[in-house]
């Protein structure tokens, strides 16, 4: 079915909108990295640095731009798409006032903290830029709730692509910095032509504005922004601090790192938002959620250890493949830290989902909260420790970030239902965990290989240690390859399926 043909219902829109979710993820997480590198390379560590400070403040920024839309938009248009162009006449109207109302403010906390005039001005001007982006990102939310997906990561796709050739053009020409943000404009205008373009193909009539849909906006994103705000602030927090604790190299290493960091992430977002659903339908049955959430569990966990395992072994070639080693080589070393930390945060995404079901998401932004003050706490003592003893203030930040991840696990485990996590996941972490060890301890016996001979003979050893283990079981094998033969639907994954109205 083509995106311009009425959205199907089932298993079948649900299997094509994951499709067009995981297709546009690495499409533009390809680009992604492609751009990253591009002006990595061409600005050196220091510009590098200041782009990564500037994004940091307007992505913090927008986050309280948006108050929770994204989650509540989605939700209504589900549920009553008649009301879709006030929904996003209104909420659009709300983006362009809230960036307004951000952009001096930010630019003032930048100037408070005693940052140069320079960095400054870019962090109003990187706020402006994106607004275009922004709202395109507004327009997805009703395709997502329309069961359109396909027309998001198209929009997606556009924007990344446009911006990557945009971005190289201005840096061809030495526009450095500023080419780069006004590039950013750019691509931002040509994805909200084409987001309303697309529009006007899924929704008749005129998008308006009401007073009434933007009380509801501000006063239902209220429920949802509390835990946004709670993850956001972190690497905005992590921003400034290194900023004032270490030199601005440190800080363009820590960016370079931090960029491949949400690329590894993305597998574990992807997972999150695929098992959401079930949970979200099985919350009224704790019995069944806990089954849900075991069975959702296993292929998190998998994904998790090689994720791990695959980091620390080859941290350092990836780094010197998408920055070169002559500016960027200490990123690597922050990279490698992350490493062993990216277990734990797959789970917690996981377990945040699923307490975001049950509607606990408020009480777990508590634990988030805690977590924050703890890594900033020890920030400030890990960041100077780490610039004098290894001149890589970078790793102290990684530190304080995954010492205080423990705390939002705890958290979750408190807040999730009692037997949700029960021995049989606990032996799955051990088999996990054991996995990735038994693949570090061969590459370490092994002599070594190059990055493309590596990285597939990690993932073939981490396969077979998972197999042998009985981590990833026969019935697993079975449903990867239902999935990959079309036209054949895949067995039940879950043991506590829940049976289908109608």
């Amino acid at each position: 079915m083509d995106d311009d043909q009425a959205p199907g219902s089932g298993p079948a829109t649900i299997a094509r909108n994951a499709l067009h979710l995981v297709l546009g993820q690495v499409a533009t997480t390809a680009l992604a990295i492609v751009f990253s590198a591009a002006i990595g390379r061409s600005l050196g560590a220091r510009d590098f640095g200041l782009y990564f400070l500037i994004t940091s403040f307007a992505n913090f920024a927008y986050v309280l731009v948006d108050w929770g839309q994204i989650f509540y938009v989605i939700r209504e248009v589900a549920r009553s798409p008649e009301r879709g162009n006030g929904l996003l006449g209104t909420a659009l109207s709300l983006r362009a006032a809230g960036a307004v109302l951000v952009s001096i403010p930010t630019g003032l906390v930048a100037w408070a903290l005693k940052y140069d005039a320079r960095t400054c001005w870019f962090s109003v001007a990187f706020i402006a830029v994106g607004l275009p982006f922004f709202l395109a990102q507004g327009y997805g939310m009703v395709f997502r709730g329309r069961d359109r997906m396909g027309l998001d990561a198209w929009v997606s796709v556009v924007n990344k692509a446009a911006l990557l050739a945009l971005a190289l053009a201005a840096l061809a020409v030495g526009a450095g910095l500023s080419g780069v943000v006004i590039a950013q404009a750019l691509a931002g205008v040509l994805a909200v032509a084409l987001a309303a373009r697309f529009y006007r193909r899924v929704s008749p009539g005129a998008l308006h504005f009401s007073k009434q849909i933007a009380r509801e906006l501000l006063v239902g994103g209220s429920a949802l922004v509390t835990m946004m705000v709670a993850v956001s602030v972190q690497p905005y927090l992590d921003a400034i601090l290194l900023s004032k604790l270490a030199p601005a190299d440190a800080v363009g290493w820590f960016g370079a790192a931090k960029n491949i960091m949400g690329t590894l992430l993305a597998p574990a977002l992807i997972l999150g938002a695929a098992a959401f659903p079930r949970l979200s339908r099985a919350a009224a049955d704790l019995n069944v959620f806990k089954g849900e959430v075991r069975a959702a569990l296993r292929p998190m966990l998998w994904i998790g250890a090689l994720g791990c395992v695959g980091t620390v072994l080859f941290a350092d070639p990836v780094i010197e493949i998408v920055y070169g080693q002559r500016q960027f080589a200490p990123a690597g070393t922050i990279l490698k830290v992350y490493g062993p930390g990216l277990f734990l945060l797959f789970v917690d995404v996981l377990f945040a989902n699923a307490l975001t079901a049950l509607g606990r998401a408020t009480a777990l932004s508590l634990a988030k909260a805690g977590s924050v003050v703890l890594s900033t706490g020890l920030a400030l003592i890990l960041i100077p420790l780490f610039q004098k003893s290894a001149g890589n203030g970078g790793i102290g930040v990684v530190v304080a970030f995954v010492a205080s991840e423990v705390v939002v696990f705890a958290g979750a485990l408190f807040l999730l239902p009692r037997g949700s996590v029960g021995p049989a996941v606990v032996l799955d972490v051990g088999r996990a965990l054991g996995s990735a060890a038994v693949t570090a301890l061969l590459f370490r016996w092994m002599p070594p290989l190059p990055f493309y001979l590596g990285l597939p003979a990690c993932v073939t050893s981490f396969a077979l240690c998972s197999l042998a283990v009985g981590l990833v079981r026969r019935g697993d094998v079975q449903l990867l390859r239902a999935v990959l033969r079309p036209g054949k639907p895949p067995p039940q994954p879950y043991p506590l399926a829940l049976k289908r109205n109608g």
